[in-house]
Order: C-alpha cells, then sequence, then structure tokens
C-alpha cells in the first residue's frame, strides 16, 4: 500500500475527530457535517491523485 494514501486515511480520521469535537460549538447538523467530510475527502483524492503523476 502506498504511504501516501495511508497517511491521508490517518488525516481523514484526524480531521473527522477534529471536526466531530468542533461540530456542537460550530452548531453543524449532520447535513452540514457530511457534506464537509464529502468536501474533505474529494479534494484529499484529488491530491493524491496530483502525487501519483
Amino acid at each position: 500500500m502506498d504511504s501516501g494514501l495511508i497517511l491521508l486515511v490517518f488525516l481523514a480520521f484526524l480531521f473527522a475527530w477534529g471536526l466531530n469535537r468542533m461540530r456542537r460549538a460550530l452548531r453543524f447538523g449532520p447535513v452540514a457535517y457530511t457534506g464537509v467530510m464529502i468536501v474533505f475527502i474529494i479534494a484529499m483524492l484529488a491530491v493524491w491523485g496530483q502525487t501519483m503523476r
């Protein structure tokens, strides 16, 4: 497995953990939380795809 992909998975878990802790302060509902996670995953996959070239 590519080490860059492992790092991105770790960053995704770290981001999800941090966002979950801040969700109450930001007053995010479940739809907004899901939307932020989807945008984050797409952005990370785009970054990973650029490093594969």
